[in-house]
């Protein structure tokens, strides 16, 4: 049945377009101020928040580059700030003085990538990772006001993840995406010492004191969800755990700089709950709720009186909360606030084929009655998760009438390491099953119209929407494929290095697995492909390259099969500029309303679309 849109006027989809997006907020060491990232101006750059009542926040210049990161110097003098240059992946640190002036590129190694790790909290030295075309890791301390450099460490799959304020030790992770372990190397002498021997697992975050002495640990080594641990340098015990759930996962760690604090963030069934630890006392305290539902940053304060939070609703774009570690109170300093009327999330339990329980987000149109059009959404990683976040395409979907079901299939992050391992290998099969499960059980629930389903994703989710669309041609009315994989022979071939060796553990290995992978890849099943599919990438994307979409689009037209493509010149795998998501959005909304046959959608603000082909 056609859905009843008379209250479509009020749902905020051209609001939800071009509505500011906050992020990667930190406190200045005196606690005067905040600097994060905006891209209130359509651009995302730095900005900088005083805390004082009535201060207006001031931008500041980094160059025409997005910004996807910063971050205040001990001293208090400059930020550092992670560049995109042409939106892409190859990312470079900046310095910048915290009212502009003084650019200067800290990192940016040619070829490849550089990301800032931490400051040391030894004046102005600033721990990154440069990561060479050839995949290579060398972690370096560079000095923000004299340009020193000082590498310490060097390898494949290495990661640095924190160095003692004397520089004499280096807390670094080596290892492949589901397999981390987390050493200590002493750097006069560079000897390393294995933390969490001898158990299973993998341990993505840490950092040490600011002695050196203690390392913690956010890993699910020898447990199944992420739990916090502390290993103790000299200690012949096991390492101690210092925080752990049955029902979340510790997914944030912040420790204050003089090492007497900590902030830990739980994944509890996608939403955000905050504890605070006295490492001192050991003493573990919860803090109220956070005024929203995720939780996606947390920096604290130089003493650990205050934490810096980026957090997000359905409702409500990412925006900056500061929380007094005292009281418990939190106070928003930056951001749009909550939309009028936007859509929210139900949580939705369901089951597989196998038995196995997965869940899911639900979004349902406005003033709908019965069965109605559905997209089904997939999300990246495969080890990300679906959480009820801020989304403008969700937005828009609904209200074009169109409804959205987001889950977390198997290989999903947030749900304990057993369920992300479960579709690791030839396990991959039964993720694309998950799929199919999933909208079978949207319309058992009365909720899809079962001949006005679509299938659509992002990044992995790109990838299982093709597989899901040629495993189960018949299944869906049309698909949107957004920096897809789709074929792995190509993408291990043209993928950065580093990105294809870190995924040997999870999709297989390119010659040992040759006949897997092959089985595996939508690219060589086109030919049962049904649907009318959508394809958008952006140009300057290295981690899933272009050349993925563009060969699905040249196939699919050999074939006489409908397909269309949005190509964005100056992006990579994310969609950082708000005038191309506007096009992203209107280009995908229009489209899907289209297929599926709903009204005719022509959101206020709409720009022109990207590259079209």
């Amino acid at each position: 049945m056609t859905p009843d849109l008379g209250g479509l006027a009020h749902v905020p989809s051209p609001a939800s377009l071009t509505a500011e997006s906050c992020l990667a907020p930190a406190l200045a060491p005196d606690d005067s101020a905040v600097a994060y990232v905006s891209d209130r101006d359509g651009h995302p750059k730095v900005w900088v928040q005083p805390l004082r009542d009535g201060a207006e926040a001031w931008p500041v210049d980094t160059g025409p580059q997005p910004v996807m990161d910063v971050s205040w110097a001990p001293t208090g003098g400059h930020l550092a700030v992670l560049v995109a240059p042409g939106g892409g992946e190859h990312t470079q640190v900046e310095a910048v003085q915290t009212h502009g002036g003084d650019l200067r590129t800290l990192a940016a190694p040619p070829g490849g990538s550089a990301s800032m790790v931490r400051w040391t909290g030894r004046g102005e030295t600033l721990l990154v990772a440069e990561t060479a075309a050839d995949g290579l890791t060398s972690a370096v301390l560079v000095d923000a006001v004299t340009g020193g450099r000082r590498p310490i460490a060097a390898g494949h799959l290495l990661w640095p993840a924190s160095v003692s304020r004397d520089h004499s030790r280096m807390l670094l992770r080596r290892g492949p995406r589901g397999a981390r372990r987390m050493y200590v190397a002493d750097l006069a002498n560079g000897v390393e010492q294995p933390l969490l021997p001898g158990l299973t697992g993998t341990t993505d975050l840490g950092v040490l004191s600011p002695d050196g002495r203690t390392a913690y640990l956010v890993t699910d080594a020898g447990r199944d969800r992420a739990a916090l641990l502390a290993a103790r340098r000299g200690a012949l015990a096991p390492a101690e755990v210092l925080a752990e759930r049955e029902d979340a996962e510790l997914d944030r760690f912040a420790l204050s700089a003089d090492g007497r604090r900590a902030l830990l963030v739980w994944n509890r069934y996608g939403r955000s709950e905050l504890d605070l630890l006295d490492l001192g006392r050991g003493e573990l305290r919860a803090l109220p709720p956070p005024p929203a539902a995720v939780v996606t940053s947390a920096r604290l304060s130089w003493h650990g009186t205050l934490a810096a939070l980026a957090a997000e609703s359905p409702e409500e774009p990412s925006h900056v909360l500061v929380c007094d570690l005292g009281t418990g109170r939190y106070r928003r300093v930056a951001g749009a606030g909550p939309l009028q009327a936007a859509g929210g999330a139900e949580p939705v339990r369901l089951r597989a084929r196998d038995g196995l329980e997965l869940t899911a987000w639900l979004y349902r149109p406005p003033h709908v009655t019965g069965p109605a059009p559905y997209a089904l959404y997939l999300h990246g990683g495969p080890e990300d998760e679906e959480r009820p976040t801020f989304n403008p395409l969700f937005q828009n979907l609904l209200a074009a009438g169109i409804g959205v079901f987001a889950p977390n299939v198997r290989g999903s992050g947030g749900h304990g390491r057993a369920f992300r391992r479960a579709d690791d290998g030839a396990l991959r099969f039964r993720a694309i099953e998950d799929v199919a499960d999933c909208a079978a059980e949207l319309v058992r629930l009365g909720l899809a119209d079962p001949g006005r389903l679509a299938c659509m994703g992002w990044s992995y989710g790109g990838y299982l929407t093709l597989a899901a669309l040629v495993a189960h041609p018949g299944l869906f009315r049309a698909g949107v494929d957004v920096a897809g994989i789709a074929d792995f022979e190509t993408f291990y071939a043209r993928t950065e290095p580093w990105i294809a060796e870190a995924a040997f553990s999870e999709y297989g290995h390119p010659e040992a697995d040759r006949d897997l992978l092959r089985a595996l890849s939508p690219l060589r099943a086109l030919d049962r492909l049904a649907a009318p599919l959508l394809l958008v990438h952006g140009a300057a994307d290295t981690n899933v390259p272009l050349y993925e979409a563009e060969q699905v689009l040249a196939a699919a037209r050999a074939l006489g099969l409908p397909c269309e493509a949005l190509f964005f010149d100056d992006e990579g795998h994310e969609i950082r500029q708000v005038a191309n998501r506007i096009s992203f959005v209107a280009k995908v909304v229009d489209w899907l309303s289209h297929q599926l046959r709903t009204v005719e959608y022509r959101p206020t603000g709409r720009k022109d679309f990207g590259r079209a082909r």
